[in-house]
């Protein structure tokens, strides 16, 4: 079992900067690809960004590419999303997960969930 917390969400103006985290527990940190996903209100959960066990390979959805960077601090147990220039379309919650494969965008691939930390971007 891997138990994860995610956090670092808020509302921030247009053009603003978050940095969320999650923090893992329990089984081997680096045996986990992770990634990031966000479910808008009304819209079905969406891929962000993925990051390796090793974290020497990332992908990102095309929306957020050049904006979020993805990294992950094994020993420190804990994955990050740097958020800039964020717009009102990034409004959402946003959750990260874990699986022992390799990094996918695909959310039913994933084994666990943070509880997810909402992200507000007002105009």
């Amino acid at each position: 079992q891997v138990q994860l917390v995610d956090s670092g969400g808020g509302l921030v103006q247009a053009g603003g900067s978050l940095r969320l985290s999650c923090a893992a527990s329990g089984r081997t940190f680096n045996n986990y690809s992770m990634g990031w996903f966000r479910q808008a209100k009304g819209k079905e959960r969406e891929f962000v960004a993925a990051i390796s066990w090793s974290g020497g390979s990332t992908s990102y959805v095309d929306s957020v590419k050049g904006r979020f960077t993805i990294s992950r601090d094994n020993a420190k147990n804990t994955v990050y999303l740097q958020m800039n220039s964020l717009k009102p379309e990034d409004t959402a919650v946003y959750y990260c997960a874990a699986r022992s494969g390799w990094r996918s965008g695909r959310a039913y691939e994933y084994d666990y969930w943070g509880q997810g930390t909402q992200v507000t971007v007002s105009s």
